[in-house]
């Protein structure tokens, strides 16, 4: 199980890369490899106000649909288009090319209060059980 050490976590899997106001955000290598092969995935237009803890995004597996939910709140400012035509990527590659949007966030402390990478690995071990 792939949890990167610099990022930050949510109890409902999505994980964060803040840079400075804005925070990178997708689905943890947990999340992808619960819902199998992804076949579809909505994002928010630009422009789009997201809410802590509210649905973003869709993402559509083999399995179910699925939502996605901001773990920050503040406006999208870019959302990755290359998982359009290659959903896929959010499986072979979670924290890399398959990004789902940036959110210039409102509070950049509102980072502070997510999941570090132990207390996510900690959350894992215990759904997983």
């Amino acid at each position: 199980m792939n949890v990167p050490e610099n990022l930050k976590y949510t109890k409902d899997h999505e994980w964060v890369k803040v840079e400075g106001g804005a925070a990178t955000m997708g689905i943890s290598d947990f999340a992808q490899q619960q819902l199998t092969d992804i076949v579809f995935v909505e994002l928010p237009a630009v422009g789009t106000k997201a809410v802590a803890g509210k649905e973003i995004a869709n993402v559509e597996s083999v399995k179910a649909v699925s939502p996605v939910y901001a773990p920050v709140s503040g406006e999208v400012v870019e959302a990755n288009e290359a998982l359009t035509d290659a959903p896929e990527k959010v499986n072979s590659s979670p924290y890399d090319e398959g990004w789902m949007i940036k959110i210039k966030m409102d509070n950049p402390a509102d980072a502070d209060a997510l999941l570090t990478a132990a207390a996510y690995k900690e959350l894992i071990a215990a759904e997983s059980h």
